[in-house]
């Protein structure tokens, strides 16, 4: 069972294009992720971005460990911007990967 996390789908998407990084605060396993990666993906979908505009990444998948050095990571999400269309970056665990704030500063001005 998802608790549908009303009023923090809103916050995110009321400010979804205000120009700033959006975080996710909160103490361990309340359901950040799941607001991110099910709730707020789903909503994202539902209201017409495609699948391949939204670039998900978990940091703690071991999957992406190559990913944690942040010029790497900005390699990676760079490649998958390939029009001038509108994108979105979710990133789990977004201080694992290293340098993050500056990371995040150059995809927000990307």
């Amino acid at each position: 069972m998802v608790l549908s996390r009303d009023i923090y789908l809103k916050q995110l998407i009321d400010g979804r294009k205000n120009g700033l990084v959006k975080v996710i605060t909160g103490i361990r396993r309340c359901g950040k992720s799941v607001l991110l990666n099910e709730i707020f993906y789903s909503w994202l979908i539902d209201n017409g971005i495609p699948a391949n505009h939204i670039i998900n990444v978990a940091m703690d998948d071991r999957a992406n460990k190559a990913l944690l050095e942040p010029d790497a990571f900005l390699a990676y999400v760079k490649e998958r911007i390939t029009d001038k269309r509108e994108y979105i970056v979710l990133v789990d665990e977004v201080q694992m990967i290293g340098e993050f704030v500056s990371v995040l500063l150059s995809l927000l001005y990307f």
